[in-house]
């Protein structure tokens, strides 16, 4: 009986222990419940903080997408600015009528002075007698006289003086032609005819100041006294120094002192010494074949642009050539070379006002055009006429060439053109390249 108690103590207190360890793992199962639901709720909570950042994202997704945008609307912008030429339109009525019953013959220069006063020089001794019939003896007629050579008008068109013709003290030229105004207002002539070996320096109302070589005394590219037919000239006010594209019977640039008339240097095509001996193939051979190793006849106009470059005008070799001021050469471009007409493409050229001279406006003469080029890369943006006549709109024989700062051009035409008339500037449009 004993032994039988002893056994249902044992496994009462078996029964106890037992149940108090289920006790603990109960206790152990809900702490574990408890934390799993704290677990829960932190995943919970990192699953709505994900999907807020995940909205942030996709926020900024769609922001840099609009920004992507907005940069390629604005490239799309800044190119098309890129391209952006000037606008010109004819002007017929800008030139007023010369007083004095004058009439005025081919038009060998033109220019334009720092007061954006327009020079014109031009040969009275083209004009046929039928337009000069009052200064035949006897009259033949009413009209006209022949204006003398050199004629200033102020900028709305009315003439202001003229004068021009031969003097005392100073050789006067058989054929006119180039004129340049220098910061100074003094006014350079140049003529272009075989016995044209000078230039000659006035003062704004003609006084005489200097004469640079002599007439019929040229001995070829290499004289350093004289000019041959001088063509194109430029004032280098950096250094005082006048730059002359020489010319209609030498090939070469040439340079003197401003103030003495001094030589200084000069060069042929290429940066290389002239060489008048050279023969020119037949033109269809020469706009085809390798590029002429010297400028041709006649080296037709000279500019300086604001970054220190010389541009030289190869007329009859379709090209103009770039050079530093020392002559060392940098590049060449050649416009519409297959062009087969003699006279050649490249008659005369301009930088457009604004500082960076943005722009280089070429005159083709032989194809009756203004050809707008971008000046740093040299690619041709548009070209302005084509067409031949005496209307507006039409160009006959456009021969010289200038711009005012207001951007407006003035061209003058030589032969039975005999005119000289203004290209107004409207502006700036957008275009595509013609190349």
């Amino acid at each position: 009986m004993v032994g039988i108690l002893g056994v249902a103590v044992v496994i009462a207190g078996v029964a106890a222990d037992l149940q108090g360890r289920w006790q603990s793992i109960a206790d152990v199962a809900a702490d574990l419940q408890v934390r799993w639901q704290s677990i829960a709720d932190v995943a919970a909570d990192l699953q709505v903080r994900s999907q807020s950042i995940a909205d942030v994202v996709a926020d900024l997704q769609v922001r840099l997408q609009s920004i992507a945008g907005v940069g390629a609307d604005l490239e799309v912008r800044l190119q098309a600015q890129a391209r952006q030429v000037p606008v010109f339109e004819p002007d017929p009525l800008w030139s007023q009528a010369l007083p004095n019953k004058w009439a005025t013959g081919a038009v060998g220069g033109i220019a334009v002075d720092s007061h954006d006063n327009v020079w014109v020089f031009h040969r009275p001794g083209t004009i046929p007698e039928s337009e000069r019939g009052a200064s035949l003896n006897p009259p033949a007629s009413e009209c006209c006289i022949p204006a003398p050579s050199v004629l200033e008008f102020a900028p709305d068109g009315h003439l202001l003086q003229a004068w021009g013709k031969p003097g005392p003290g100073y050789e006067w030229f058989k054929t006119e032609h180039g004129i340049l105004i220098d910061d100074k207002d003094n006014v350079w002539l140049s003529g272009s005819a075989k016995e044209d070996n000078q230039i000659l320096k006035f003062t704004r109302d003609g006084k005489f100041l200097m004469q640079i070589g002599h007439a019929g005394k040229n001995t070829g590219s290499g004289d350093t006294e004289n000019v041959g037919g001088p063509a194109g000239l430029f004032l280098y006010k950096k250094a005082n120094e006048l730059f002359v594209a020489d010319g209609y019977f030498n090939h070469r640039v040439v340079v003197f002192d401003a103030d003495t008339g001094k030589y200084k240097r000069s060069w042929g095509a290429y940066g290389k010494k002239a060489d008048d001996s050279y023969k020119f193939p037949p033109r269809a051979q020469l706009i085809a074949g390798e590029p002429p190793p010297q400028f041709n006849n006649p080296v037709h106009a000279v500019l300086v642009s604001n970054d220190d470059l010389v541009y030289v005008a190869d007329r009859t070799n379709n090209r103009l050539q770039i050079f530093k001021v020392d002559g060392t050469f940098v590049k060449e471009v050649f416009v519409a070379r297959n062009t087969l007409q003699q006279e050649g493409t490249v008659y005369n050229f301009v930088f457009s006002p604004d500082k960076e001279q943005r722009f280089l406006y070429v005159l083709d003469g032989s194809n009756k055009a203004i050809r707008v080029y971008d000046r740093k890369s040299m690619e041709l943006l548009e070209s302005i006429g084509g067409h031949a006549g005496h209307n507006a709109r039409e160009f006959f024989h456009p021969h010289s060439f200038a711009v005012d700062s207001k951007g407006n051009l003035f061209i003058g035409e030589v032969n039975d053109g005999m005119r000289y008339y203004r290209y107004a500037f409207k502006g700036m449009r957008g275009t595509t390249s013609t190349q």
